[in-house]
């Protein structure tokens, strides 16, 4: 017994000096050491939000990836969110990996580390900075209304007070129908009263509703004046009516209640979105993806604020 006891003792000895010399890899301090010692960032999206994020038409796995298999590659999903994410992994170092929880759930804050970052066209708020920080924004867009291609009662989006129109749950679009919707910087005219607003899992299917024309699911639907312009693009009996309703400065979200410091990662990626500013990336991505430069304006945006 006692040399059963003399031989633990040295065990446990060789186990304090390898942790305390580097043995084994001491734990992460905080997000960004976590996201580096993984090698991913672990990013939420929309993945049926063209033409910001959307998945392939021909989905191909990244060869060699270490996104687990629950997770979607570069490979798999295409669009500005995208791109914007996949250059953040770069200037991290490390593959971009992407999930797609309900939106619900990403502004809910309380993610319990299941992804570390939302690059999902989130618009900035003081209501969500009570559950998230952001980041420096990396775009602007417009928010506006849209209406069935033959219609000929409704001439400006005022003329929709009153009327049924669907929007994304939880999205700035629901606040502004309720009026309550606050953007930095921004003056916003609610030139809608009244509305019923019907709620959806995303604005792609809100569209799609709109887009049956039958008047009695929908009168409009508001959403990304891109996302709106993209489903025109490809036919879809829609137009806008009349000017945008305001505009939105859209940045990286983080969790607040994070279970590891995540303070160095939005410092990270705000000073990665600077130069993706400076030299010309986002604005190219924005010609690219959405047909004009939204991401000029979001350059000089002060989103210290939100990230502390």
């Amino acid at each position: 017994m006692k040399k059963l006891y003399t031989i633990m003792a040295v065990i446990l000895a060789a186990a304090f000096i390898l942790s305390a010399c580097g043995g084994s890899p001491a734990p992460a301090k905080d997000l960004l050491s976590e996201v580096k010692a993984r090698g991913t960032l672990v990013i939420s999206t929309d993945p049926a939000y063209p033409p910001q994020s959307e998945l392939k038409a021909n989905p191909a796995r990244t060869p060699g990836t270490k996104c687990t298999s629950d997770q979607k590659t570069l490979g798999e999903l295409e669009g500005f969110d995208i791109d914007t994410a996949a250059a953040i992994a770069k200037g991290l170092g490390v593959e971009p990996c992407w999930v797609t929880p309900d939106w619900t759930l990403i502004t809910a804050g309380n993610w319990a580390g299941r992804w570390d970052i939302s690059v999902g066209s989130m618009t900035i708020t003081p209501e969500r900075a009570k559950a998230l920080y952001f980041g420096q924004p990396y775009y602007t867009t417009p928010a506006a209304a849209f209406v069935y291609k033959t219609n000929t009662t409704y001439k400006t989006p005022a003329d929709l007070s009153g009327k049924k129109i669907g929007v994304c749950g939880g999205c700035t679009y629901e606040s502004f129908l309720n009026g309550s919707l606050v953007v930095p910087g921004v003056t916003i005219n609610f030139t809608i009263k009244n509305a019923t607003a019907k709620t959806y899992d995303t604005d792609s299917t809100a569209l799609a509703d709109l887009e049956l024309g039958d008047g009695v699911r929908l009168d409009a639907v508001i959403t990304a004046q891109p996302t709106g312009q993209a489903e025109i693009n490809n036919g879809k009996p829609i137009k806008q009516l009349g000017d945008p309703l305001y505009i939105e400065y859209l940045g990286p979200a983080f969790d607040r209640n994070s279970m590891l410091d995540p303070h160095s990662l939005i410092a990270a990626v705000s000073q990665i979105i600077a130069g993706l500013h400076k030299d010309g990336t986002l604005s190219k991505l924005c010609m690219q993806w959405e047909g004009s430069d939204l991401a000029a304006a979001a350059a000089t945006f002060d989103a210290s604020q939100f990230g502390k």
